[in-house]
């Protein structure tokens, strides 16, 4: 029997989805049962209405979360750009959203909330930089081979 491959996803970059898998499970959570944490934040989660977006927020989440752990586990580079990219967009879009829209409990001004997300948005790049150059490097030998 063949050995399993050593993973090629560098240590950084698995620790940096971890920490994503855990605060998106921490709001998925918020979203399920802890209502109290998105009541403090100045939403309302009283009628259908409501909590239907409630709901539906914590579902997208928790897909989020799902196809994350299943990439940290197949260490598949291709795959794991898919994840990259939606957390890419996903933070981008939060780094607009969170300074204009900022929820009642924010912890930081609208100013140091952007700047936090350009970090982590420029900490992502970097990470699906370096997945997209380690999966053209998967693909040359299997381009090789084709041919």
């Amino acid at each position: 029997m063949n050995p399993k491959p050593k993973s090629t996803i560098p240590l950084w970059v698995n620790i940096m989805q971890a920490v994503l898998i855990l605060i998106m499970a921490v709001q998925v959570f918020e979203h399920f049962v802890g209502h109290d944490a998105l009541i403090n934040a100045g939403l309302s989660v009283e009628g259908d209405p409501q909590l239907n977006l409630v709901y539906e927020m914590g579902s997208r989440l928790g897909v989020m979360v799902v196809a994350s752990v299943f990439v940290m586990i197949t260490q598949n580079p291709l795959q794991y750009l898919v994840v990259l990219l939606m957390n890419v967009i996903r933070e981008s879009s939060e780094g607009i959203i969170d300074p204009l829209f900022p929820v009642a409990d924010a912890p930081a001004s609208p100013a140091v909330d952007f700047g936090i997300h350009v970090v982590i948005v420029a900490i992502e790049v970097a990470a699906l930089v370096t997945v997209w150059r380690i999966s053209k490097r998967h693909e040359e030998p299997a381009l090789a081979e084709t041919t």
